[in-house]
Formats: C-alpha cells, structure tokens, sequence
C-alpha cells in the first residue's frame, strides 16, 4: 500500500511542477526522474520476485511424501498454517489477490488453447511422468473419440510405470478405459483390479444348489424345446442321486435306445455342466439376461469360475454366458464392476487358443468404442483379436463340417511329440492355423471361425428334443453372420465336409432375400476341403446300420439318393453361374479310421467335384485334408495363394 502512495506522489509532483522553458533533456533531469522512480522499481521487483517464490513453493509437490504414500490415490500437499496472525495485513492480502489474478490468467490461457482447466493441475506442480498419467486419465473421458482412442493407446504402450501408477489409473478410468485397455494387446495386468472379494460361504454352502435356484428364477414358458430339455435336466438331477450313481451308468432321455454315459469326473462337478449349459441357452434371451444380473449371476459365476481352474470345460461355458450378456449395453457396467473384465484381460493372453478366443469375443461385444459388430454365440473372431491399427479390407470364414469345431477343425495335422520337441520357434505346432498363420500372412483380413452341435447319431445329441437340418442351421447361421458384420466387405468362405453344404445353402437363402444381398455381393470365392456335393460314403455306412446307429439329420442329409441334396446342388449351380465366383475345390485320396475296426473313405472323388473351379487331390485322410502338416506343405501354400490372389484388388485397395 505504501508503495503505491509513493509512486502517486511522486506522479502528482511532475505533473504539478511549473513548465520549464524549452529546452533539450539535460542529465540532472534524468538523474532527478532515476532518483524518484529508481527505488520505486526496484522494490516493485523484488515484492514481485518474492510472491513468485512463495507462490511456487507454496504451489510445489512434496515428492518425499508421494515416494512414502505410492499406495494411496492421492497427493498430498504441505498442510496451510493455522496461525491466524499468518492470515492477516496487507502482505497476505496482497497475496491473495496475486493468486487469484494468476489463477485467472492460467484459465484464460487454458481456454485459449482448447484445453479445460481442471483443479487437479492447478495447486501442484508435477513431474513428467505424474503429469503425463493425469493427462492421459482426463483425455481418456474427452468427449472426441479420437482423443480417447489415443488416451488408452498411449496408456497400454507404458511398461515402465510404478505398482501404484497403474492402480492409481485402475481406480480412477471409466468403464470405456477400462474395456480399451482390455482389448489392447501389450497392456499390463496391472491396469486392472482384482475382482471385488466374493462373501464367505457357509460350510453347508452348495455352488449346485445356487445354480439351480438362478435357473429356477428365469422364466420357464416361451422358451424353444431345446432350452426347456436342459433346465428340466438340470433342475431334475440332485448331488445325492448323482453321488448315489457314482462309477454307474447314468442314462438321460434320447431318441430310441437310451444313451448310457458313465461318469470318469466329480458328479458335482457334471452337474455343474448340465446347470451352465442350461444358462448358455437362457442367456441367448435378452430378459434373461436381466434377470441373471438382478439374481447375483455374475458374481456367482465368478465363484465357480476361480473354484474351477483346473476345469477349462466349466470356465468355456461360463465365459460363453458373460460374452452373451456383453451383447446388451446396459448391462456392460455390472460386468465391468463386479470385476469381469481383469479375469478376461488374463484369459485373452492365455497361450490355448480356445481359451483366448473366448474371452476376446467377450470383450469385443463389451468393447462399444472400435467395435459395431456383434458376436452371438458360437461366432469367434480368430483376427484380430485386440484393437489395432491395421485397416481390415476383407473377411474370411471358417465353416467346420460334421463333429467338427470352430478350432479344432482347423489345427495343425497332428504330429509326434518327438517332432514337436525339434521344431523351431517358425514351426512350433499350431492349435489353430488360421489364427496363427494366415493372420501373420494376411493382416489386413478379418478371420472368423464358426461353430455349431452336429453329431453322428441321435444317440449322443445334446439336445435329444431337437432335429436341425441344413436349411435350419442356414438360417440360424445367417441371422448371427450378419449381425457380426458378414457381407459388409469383400470375403471368401473356407469349409470343411458337411460345412461345404451349409455354406451353399447358405448363400443360395440370402439370394432370394433383398436384406442379404450384400452377403451374395461382396462373396469373392469358396474353398471346399472334401465337401460331399453328392453324398458321402459315411451317411450311406449309416444307414445300413441305422439299427444301431440310429443316424442323425445330419448324416442322413449326406447320402447320395437325399432329394434334399441334390436339390441343393442344382439350386447353387443355378445361382452361381451369373456370378464370377472364384472356386477351389480339395479331396481326400486316403480312407478314414472310424473308430478302430471301420476304414471307410468318407468323399470319394467324383463327390468333391462341384463341377465349379479347380478340383486337387491331395494324399491325406478325410480328417487331415483340412490340417496342414507344416506351413511350406502345399495344401496350406495353395490356400493361401488362392486366398490372396481372389482378394488381391481388395487388398490393394
């Protein structure tokens, strides 16, 4: 205050002095202005430099107490004085006003640079790397996509964070971040927090007797055949009757003779199966899904999620529930909350490709920000299976065939151990080769393998009540294709036996209808390993021993004198001979072990020729003609040519 009266003064006094006569500025007139204003500035600098150095330390973080408190979420800054005589006189005021304007000044400046100011910045100084975390945790909630997308890019690409760094941003990002993070392929475990601790059980405490009264509270009318034949299973078979049957046969209702099953596992743990196979059917509804939720599902999966790691079978059915109830948004935060998401991020990275893509399909339908695309159940993306930036421009999809799977279908051809042993990290054995190879040879395509029940006899059918036939599945199939996004690019189906025949049947039902003209469109080429256009030796073996096979739909839509067959095949050769599909068509030369008395040769010759494309005999059973032995054989180098040369404008593209 007394400063600013002086310079008053002092002003006052030179504007009241009387006018000189004129004249040039002489040297005692500037020694005279020095004298008054001289001291004046000086002062003024170094009240100035004072405040500045009380206002930075006051203003800078105790980096002593961050290295003693990592484990907390928080900062701590040196504590205010309680001394009122500290708070009092003209320097606080002074003080204070100087904060405010500066506090102003760093507002302002912040909007000018389109970057809100946030409080957390304000009172501390940080140092590089705590900057940078914050920064990233606050562009991460932006509310441009862009930014947020590289927020939890730049997030997964850190490695050189402290313990309590990344539990400081698990704690602090959004249920977005968090699933990002997830889906990104280097990120640390550490980005996540453990599941919330599950309530102590009692010692009569039965996971059976909870399984049943989730299923018990879901609704039991309007729901198909198949859906009431397992939740009448389960609900029906107590533990005491099962341990009763210990070592005995078991036998559950089937078409004809009864089918007798012993147990080699803990009964419990088969009653288990029965109750989360009924739970995989009621979570394919959308309010059954509600009310899963609202009865504790997620948490009581998740108990016998952890009591079964020794169980890859229970963990599989279990994660197929939560990837069907990913599938409905609302229910992403109780997914993400209950802590689903860390058990996920662990099983994406498991080395057993059945494992990890069933996880990364959970999380893709969690994943809302990348993904648009939707993966019903028993639709598995083999690549990519993290974000990436890597532009898909076509799709390629895996049909297996009859007692096939979505991954074992497609593995490598098996081999002894002692090859395995000598193999080289090039030519370690793969479990899946269309993940493994052709995603590293083909990057910019998305690889997609479906899976389906299909079974030899109606003696061993999952479902006894339920007959599917090839248009059944086709329709089924289409329905979860085309939610995942089939037909929106360029693509190639890649089929194995039976699988040949549905994807004709297939694309012969979306040519007749106008809302799956895109999936007839955009289909560049087939690849058919011993499809059985006419018919297969195995359906005709089936049922001249349907006395005791009792053949299922299946096989009896594979024998050569099947009106539905050759229908078939004279829709599809009708249908394709306006299109310009590229086809490539492989068979079997060597017959087949059924079993250990039975050598059949399943697809003769002239049944694989479809009377399209090329037709290449290749020396394998019908089981291997689809199971590379090594990546330099032919039978993969041919499909891999073929795949790249029907795409190759796609891809350039």
């Amino acid at each position: 205050m007394s400063l600013a009266t002086c310079c008053i003064i002092c002003c006052r006094r030179i504007g009241t002095s009387t006018t000189p006569p004129k004249r040039d500025l002489c040297w005692k007139d500037i020694r005279n202005i020095i004298k008054f204003t001289g001291p004046l500035i000086l002062g003024g600098s170094l009240f100035i430099t004072y405040e500045v150095l009380a206002l930075k330390k006051s203003m800078t973080l105790d980096t002593q107490v961050v290295e003693k408190e990592k484990l907390k979420s928080y900062i701590y800054l040196d504590a205010v004085s309680l001394d009122k005589r500290e708070n009092q006189g003209i320097t606080y005021q002074a003080r204070k006003e100087l904060h405010k304007a500066l506090r102003k000044v760093l507002a302002t400046s912040a909007k000018i640079f389109r970057n809100p100011f946030d409080d957390h910045f304000s009172a501390v100084n940080l140092e590089d790397h705590e900057y940078g975390l914050w920064m990233l945790l606050k562009k991460s909630k932006s509310e441009d996509k862009m930014v947020r997308l590289e927020a939890v890019k730049e997030m997964a690409a850190n490695h050189y964070w402290h313990d309590y760094q990344y539990r400081t941003v698990a704690q602090a990002c959004d249920v977005r971040t968090v699933i990002g993070l997830a889906r990104s392929k280097e990120t640390d475990l550490r980005f996540f927090l453990p599941p919330p601790h599950l309530p102590s059980v009692k010692e009569d405490y039965s996971i059976e007797e909870e399984l049943r009264q989730l299923l018990a509270s879901l609704p039991q009318t309007e729901i198909d055949h198949c859906i009431q034949y397992f939740t009448s299973l389960a609900l029906r078979e107590s533990s005491q009757s099962l341990a009763a049957q210990k070592g005995g046969l078991w036998c559950f209702g089937g078409n004809g003779l009864p089918y007798a099953e012993s147990f080699g596992e803990v009964p419990s743990a088969t009653v288990e199966l029965f109750c989360l196979q009924a739970l995989v059917r009621h979570s394919e509804i959308a309010t059954h899904c509600d009310k899963i939720e609202a009865n504790g599902g997620l948490q009581l999966l998740q108990r016998i999620y952890q009591l079964h790691k020794d169980c890859p079978k229970i963990q599989r059915s279990i994660v197929r529930i939560i990837g069907n109830m990913a599938l409905h948004e609302h229910l992403h935060s109780a997914i993400v909350h209950s802590g689903w998401v860390s058990i996920l991020a662990e099983a994406a990275k498991s080395p057993h490709v059945v494992q990890a893509s069933h996880a990364a399909r959970t999380l893709a339908n969690l994943d809302r920000e990348t993904v648009q695309e939707k993966y019903q159940d028993g639709v598995y993306v083999l690549h990519p299976q993290y974000r990436t930036s890597q532009p898909i421009k076509a799709d390629v999809l895996f049909i297996h065939g009859l007692m096939g799977a979505a991954f074992k279908t497609w593995r490598q051809q098996d081999c002894d151990k002692l090859e395995i042993g000598k193999a080289s990290d090039e030519e370690c054995y793969t479990q899946c080769w269309p993940k493994t190879w052709l995603a590293r040879d083909c990057p910019a395509l998305r690889i997609i393998s479906v899976e389906y029940d299909t079974n030899l006899s109606d003696w061993r059918a999952k479902c006894p009540v339920e007959r599917k036939s090839i248009a059944y599945r086709s329709h089924e199939l289409l329905r979860k294709l085309r939610a995942a996004g089939v037909g929106d690019r360029p693509m190639i189906w890649v089929s194995h036996s039976m699988g040949g025949l549905l994807v004709k049947k297939m694309l012969v039902d979306a040519s007749k209808k106008p809302e799956l003209n895109s999936v007839v469109n955009n289909t560049r080429g087939m690849i058919f390993y011993s499809v059985p256009h006419h018919g297969s030796h195995l359906a005709e073996y089936s049922v001249n021993v349907r006395y005791l096979l009792f053949p299922s739909v299946e096989v009896k839509e594979l024998s050569k004198d099947c009106p539905a067959l050759k229908e078939l095949h004279d829709d599809f050769l009708t249908f394709a001979k306006d299109k310009n599909f590229q086809v490539l068509n492989f068979v079997e030369t060597l017959p087949t072990y059924i079993g250990s008395m039975i050598k059949l040769h399943v697809v003769p010759v002239e049944s694989a020729d479809l009377g399209i494309g090329d037709l290449i005999p290749v020396a394998v059973n019908h089981l291997n003609i689809c199971k590379p032995k090594k990546k330099d054989t032919f039978l993969y180098q041919r499909t891999l040519q073929f795949i790249r040369e029907t795409l190759a404008k796609d891809l350039e593209n």
